[in-house]
């Protein structure tokens, strides 16, 4: 989904150099799981290990979560909350947005920051909080739904 090559990260440092940086070395199946997380751009752990496995069937769900935790730490994906599932990562590559999630179909609509700027303006300003907008999931219904 991003637009950098795979072994890249932002700012042009390499994928593999950061890990061995961090003691870490990037199997193959923490490169599966970063591309999985790229191509489905929301991706719940259990659609990743389905894509994963269809590359390298030996991959378990602990090895998918674990990676997750990994890639997150060194902020190459992050995650939200969108619900009663499991958390939904994207890569760090996509523009920062929050999400808008119908609770009646469960269709999630992803919104520019820019939208949210107003908001976080005002949270800033009357609380000095600074809100990590990545994170941010609004629950409501959607047009369809609405009717």
């Amino acid at each position: 989904m991003g637009d950098r090559p795979h072994g890249d990260l932002p700012g042009g440092s390499d994928l593999h150099e950061e890990l061995r940086a961090r003691g870490f070395r990037l199997t193959p199946q923490r490169q599966l799981v970063l591309e999985a997380v790229e191509e489905l751009g929301h991706a719940t752990p259990e659609k990743i290990l389905t894509v994963v496995r269809q590359k390298a069937s030996g991959v378990n769900m602990s090895t998918i979560y674990r990676t997750l935790e990994l890639l997150e730490e060194l902020q190459l994906v992050s995650h939200a909350h969108l619900g009663d599932r499991a958390p939904t990562y994207h890569a760090i590559s996509t523009p920062d947005h929050a999400h808008l999630v119908c609770r009646s179909c469960g269709r999630v609509i992803e919104v520019a920051s820019a939208e949210i700027d107003p908001l976080s303006d005002g949270l800033r300003e009357r609380h000095g909080f600074t809100m990590d907008v990545r994170h941010l999931a609004i629950f409501g219904s959607c047009t369809n739904c609405s009717k």
